[in-house]
């Protein structure tokens, strides 16, 4: 039987809560119970097998998701040109999510009532993930999450391949702190992550002696950065503990450049600036400043030199590759893992064998949590070098296990309730 998700209240705005409501706490009686999920309409009776990919080619995070798409295609190439899924070849029906997560929960709906998908690859924002939940809950389908996220969360029906808090925000607050950081700005864009993520960021701090100088949010996509960096700016903290995602990565940066602020001066530890980000940003305006994430393009394993190759032989020999790009890669090949693992494409076999799944990918051998759909991952904190390319400085000691709701913290007793 699958689980009853668990669920936390999240710090948001009241546009951003109200979707958190709408979309979590719509269908779930005082039990906890939900709905039993529709009968699935999977057709494997074919030679193929339909699966589906929701990335936002339009819109305020194109600029990030874009690229993850490429991802998801090349992992399904790939696969294909391995033989396929069981001996059938995988025939990917892709949606754009335009940056709205109401389009993100119309297109799932698709996907899996009309389309009859065997599982669903992408979602980017948490918001974009929290409105396409009770679609896959409903209806019995299965998403594959390749961003990492605020964490406090999990589900019977979503599979999650980005890292979760204790693999990216906790590594870089560790991190800032053993280089003698003791006060942090916090900015971020304004929606359930960078707000979720703050809070634990506070409850850290709190607990570690570390001043939090300010916090500041705004909208998806906006570019108007002039007021917050000025409080920045004068505020001096020791560092700034950035979640600003999309479009609004380039504003920020630079106008963090025009103040005449440099990482020498005052470090950014960014959650969603990777290599592609780099490339829009300019480097000259991101150059040394710091990001947390689980995989670089710059990683010196057999597997990610083959992953770097062969992608760039397919998309051109310019192409970068980042963390999204290869946490989306690699949930592809697990659910094909999975699969596999349970001799079946049905949702209920594939939960039932998820528990143990490994894969050796790009960023290093990932093994799955069956309890809580999350895998383990190696922390790395990177350093944005003059070429545009990020190099792990900080690496944790081996794969961490998967901890969303931070239960092995006494200081975040209380985020999840």
């Amino acid at each position: 039987m699958p689980r009853v998700r668990r669920r936390a209240v999240l710090p948001a705005t009241a546009a951003v809560l109200g979707l958190v409501l709408t979309a979590c706490g719509s269908r779930v009686g005082e039990d906890g119970a939900g709905a039993a999920p529709a009968e699935s309409c999977v057709d494997t009776s074919g030679d193929s097998i339909k699966v589906g990919a929701i990335n936002s080619l339009s819109g305020a995070t194109a600029i990030n998701e874009t690229v993850i798409r490429d991802a998801i295609e090349f992992a399904v190439d790939e696969i294909n040109a391995d033989g396929g899924v069981l001996g059938k070849q995988l025939d990917l029906i892709a949606e754009d999510g335009a940056s709205d997560p109401t389009v993100f929960a119309e297109k799932a709906e698709k996907l899996v009532t009309s389309d009859c998908v065997a599982a669903v690859f992408g979602g980017y924002t948490s918001a974009s993930r929290k409105a396409m939940l009770p679609v896959f809950e409903d209806n019995g389908g299965l998403l594959y999450y390749g961003q990492q996220y605020e964490g406090l969360e999990d589900s019977s029906n979503i599979f999650y391949s980005g890292a979760t808090t204790n693999q990216q925000i906790i590594p870089a607050l560790d991190y800032l702190k053993e280089q003698g950081v003791t006060s942090l700005y916090l900015v971020g864009s304004d929606y359930v992550f960078p707000r979720t993520s703050n809070a634990i960021v506070k409850a850290y701090a709190d607990a570690n002696g570390i001043e939090i100088k300010g916090e500041d949010y705004l909208p998806l996509g906006a570019t108007e950065f002039s007021t917050i960096v000025n409080k920045i700016r004068t505020a001096d903290a020791d560092a700034v503990f950035n979640v600003v995602v999309g479009d609004s990565l380039v504003a920020f940066f630079r106008e963090f450049t025009a103040a005449g602020l440099t990482a020498a001066d005052m470090p950014v530890m960014s959650m969603c600036l990777g290599e592609e980000e780099v490339a829009a940003v300019g480097v000259e305006n991101v150059r040394d400043h710091l990001a947390s994430w689980n995989y670089y393009q710059t990683l010196e394993t057999p597997e990610n030199t083959s992953f770097v190759e062969a992608f760039r032989a397919e998309y051109g020999a310019d192409r970068v590759t980042s963390d999204p790009m290869e946490s989306a890669y690699t949930g592809v090949h697990l659910w094909k893992a999975m699969v596999e693992k349970a001799d079946s494409f049905d949702v209920a076999d594939v939960q039932e064998a998820a528990d143990g799944v490994s894969y050796d990918s790009p960023g290093g051998t990932v093994v799955v949590d069956g309890d809580n759909h999350h895998i383990s991952k190696t922390a790395r904190i990177g350093q944005i070098r003059a070429d545009g390319q990020i190099v792990s400085v900080w690496e944790s000691d081996g794969a961490i296990e998967p901890d969303p709701y931070l239960t092995t913290y006494d200081w975040a007793e209380g985020l999840a309730d």
